[in-house]
């Protein structure tokens, strides 16, 4: 009989076996990729070891990355690549039965997304927070995406001493964490999207440093991580999963949670998920990378030049004009219009 492996320790010893051969970027590459897998695994009820796997998780695993992650192409193709060949290992010491063969490889040049937030819809969930629960782990999480328009990596890795309260910015710090090519686990630190080129610091309104003071004061545990950092934004349990953070996004962006109105005609009752594996299910939830793309947009349209944008979220011009800018040409010419002081 095979022995039994949970996902994280067959990923392990997958990445221990391949480490003589292989460059400890690539160990890194590996490890990110499958890391992905093994978290989004801790919160499937039916997986206990390796073997419980199907085909119908394997393509929910992907679904998952490619519409909560908001993740590039490239990036997609890349985990999913890497998940086929460690699922072809786990096939080669009997811990799998045949599922390598049907993983389907997404397409790598599959257009961007234009999914986005409206201004108003953001600011009717801002008001909502606000009244219902402000300066709660929630609202300072939608406040700071809406305001920098950071990734979900990025929120994750801030730390208390990475928020300036007088100065009102953030620090953001690429924190890949100790032994990154020796093992696989939840505290395997807080890599940035573009590492060391993703470090930066970002400015806050001061309606957002508010609300992150009040949260401190307040609701804030003082947990620290597995690794003794003390995180900006704490569960009970300390530093969010990344999963976590995208449940939340995903529940709160929700119509009927801050208008009360159901665009798709379900009851009221029926949609007020306390349970976020829930509530993140509603197909009218907004993703957590089309609120950093609409606040992009959002701050286009404010008349900020493309170079600014480009520094401030971290992503470069080329990208921001293909990927993120979902201004309509009129939009384009009326911001032009106000800069120019044609009116």
């Amino acid at each position: 009989m095979a022995r039994k492996f949970t996902p994280e320790e067959a990923v392990e010893r997958y990445i221990q076996e391949r480490k003589a051969n292989l460059s400890d970027s690539t160990i890194y590459n590996y490890q990110s990729n499958l890391g992905s897998f093994t978290e989004w695994c801790d919160y499937q009820s039916h997986i206990d070891h390796i073997g419980d796997i199907d085909q119908f998780d394997i393509s929910d695993f992907k679904m998952n990355r490619r519409d909560d992650d908001g993740v590039a192409d490239t990036t997609l193709y890349n985990v999913m690549v890497a998940l086929r060949t460690f699922i072809k290992w786990c096939e080669s010491k009997g811990l799998v039965d045949d599922l390598s063969e049907n993983i389907m490889l997404p397409d790598r040049g599959r257009a961007s997304r234009t999914e986005t937030i409206d201004p108003e819809a953001a600011e009717q969930i801002l008001n909502y927070l606000d009244k219902y629960e402000y300066a709660t782990y929630p609202h300072v999480l939608f406040a700071i995406m809406w305001d920098a328009g950071l990734r979900i990596g990025a929120i994750r890795s801030l730390d208390l001493d990475d928020y300036h309260s007088a100065e009102a910015y953030v620090e953001l710090h690429h924190r890949p964490g100790p032994g990154s090519t020796e093992s696989l686990n939840k505290d395997r630190g807080t890599p940035l999207k573009n590492d060391k080129d993703s470090e930066r610091e970002v400015n806050l309104h001061d309606w957002v440093a508010e609300i992150t003071d009040d949260y401190i004061a307040g609701p804030r545990n003082g947990l620290t991580d597995n690794a003794g950092r003390k995180p900006l934004l704490t569960t009970s349990k300390g530093r969010p999963a990344r999963t976590t953070l995208r449940r939340q996004i995903r529940g709160m962006t929700r119509p009927c949670c801050y208008t009360n109105e159901c665009p798709i005609d379900r009851e009221i009752e029926t949609c007020e998920a306390t349970e976020w594996d829930k509530a993140a299910k509603c197909p009218e939830g907004v993703k957590p990378h089309s609120i950093r793309r609409s606040a992009i947009t959002y701050w286009l349209n404010e008349g900020h030049s493309k170079e600014l944008v480009s520094d401030r979220m971290d992503v470069s011009p080329d990208v921001l004009e293909e990927h993120y800018d979902q201004r309509t040409e009129g939009e384009k010419r009326e911001v032009r219009r106000e800069l120019f002081n044609m009116d």
